[in-house]
């Protein structure tokens, strides 16, 4: 038995933050129960690459998970939800602040049906304040957290990261809460609402950004590869036209690059002793570093930083990642049996428990799948579910 197989969640986020963290839930054998609209279904869907007209990111974002399709701002559909809720553990939802409220099913009255329930909220700027009713997505997050004007070139725009960053962060955070709130559960017996604003997590993930500019009124500025903590830190071409990147957040590794590079006389620099120190002379120490690399080919760059016990490793594309033999010891990606593809591939459980193991069992299927056999454990009797469907509330 998985260790939270005892659990049953009712996923009816959109797109990623949200799912995300169900996803999490649904790898470790939590019964996840998948709402989307009858006619429009998960965005995420629609999202990214596809086969035949089959989303691939919705494959993975929606693995382990029963789809039901019901219309719930339909009298009928609310009253399915009020059933669900009746024995269920989580709701995770991302509807605008108001939403749930103005269908009746308000997180205080849910709470009334399941004093037990935990109600997830995931919205981009939470439920309260100036810009609670705004469309909220990750982008907006990645812009007003600082980790736009943080990333790209000195002399460049702000970047924006080319994948759902802040979304990703937000799931795995609402993962957490949700494992927290039901930690409490087992002491106190009831439920809570938590209350959780995308723009938040990545905040936190960025490091004491308001700690430095309180104190010191440090704005960060963009850097490119370097850190503003540490150097020599960056991406070095090799003479075969790959790229590496080298760390040196440890000082004995700081040194043993300097060494290996033929520049020791660096390292009894007093500068040198500090990783503040070495990023006010990181010209000097990227152009030793670098200038090294770039008379290498890839293979002996990194041969020679593995010998040193220096940190290196080869920026790679997604065709490096499927044959990377680490990738492989770890079991990183598994292939899956799929209705609608044959078989997918997709990255495996994120980590490995040595006594109560995740798994995925199934990929993300196709539009309301489930959806009668959910209605059954309801108790809806077939002739309900057919009149269901012949209004739209269901699909």
């Amino acid at each position: 038995m998985t260790s939270l197989a005892d659990l049953k969640i009712i996923d009816t986020a959109t797109l990623f933050a949200g799912p995300t963290a169900a996803m999490m839930l649904g790898d470790f054998g939590a019964d996840v129960i998948k709402i989307e609209h009858p006619r429009r279904g998960d965005p995420s869907r629609g999202h990214g690459a596809a086969v035949d007209g089959v989303g691939l990111w919705w494959k993975t974002l929606s693995r382990n998970k029963r789809t039901a399709a019901v219309d719930l701002s339909t009298p009928e559909g609310r009253r399915i939800m009020r059933r669900l809720v009746e024995d269920s553990d989580v709701l995770v939802e991302n509807f605008r602040p108001g939403t749930l409220e103005r269908w009746g099913l308000a997180p205080e009255e849910l709470l009334e049906i399941n004093p037990r329930l935990i109600v997830a909220r995931m919205t981009g700027f939470g439920q309260f304040g100036p810009m609670s009713a705004q469309p909220g997505f990750g982008t907006l997050a990645e812009a007003m957290s600082g980790f736009a004007t943080s990333t790209g070139e000195p002399d460049g725009p702000p970047v924006l990261p080319p994948l759902a960053l802040a979304d990703g962060i937000a799931g795995l955070a609402m993962a957490f809460a949700i494992m927290v709130a039901l930690k409490d559960r087992e002491a106190s017996g009831r439920g809570q609402i938590i209350d959780m604003a995308i723009i938040e997590p990545i905040l936190a993930i960025l490091g004491p950004q308001m700690t430095a500019y309180r104190a010191l009124g440090v704005i960060p500025e963009r850097t490119g590869n370097r850190s503003t903590s540490n150097a020599p830190r960056n991406t070095y071409r090799t003479r075969d036209g790959r790229w590496v990147a080298v760390s040196t957040s440890a000082q004995p590794v700081a040194e043993r690059v300097l060494r290996l590079v033929g520049r020791p006389e660096l390292t009894r620099e007093p500068w040198f002793a500090t990783g503040h120190g070495r990023v006010r002379h990181v010209e000097e120490l990227d152009e030793a570093v670098g200038s090294w690399i770039a008379e290498r080919d890839a293979d002996e760059v990194l041969a020679e930083f593995t010998r040193a016990q220096a940190a290196i490793a080869p920026v790679y594309d997604v065709s490096d990642i499927a044959r990377d033999p680490q990738y492989a010891a770890l079991d990183t990606f598994i292939d899956l049996p799929d209705e609608e593809l044959g078989t997918v591939t997709m990255q495996n459980v994120l980590f490995r428990l040595s006594r109560s193991p995740g798994e995925v069992r199934w990929p993300g299927p196709p539009l309301g799948r489930h959806t009668d056999e959910i209605l059954a454990g309801l108790r809806y009797d077939p002739e309900e579910i057919d009149l269901l469907r012949e209004r739209g509330v269901i699909a």
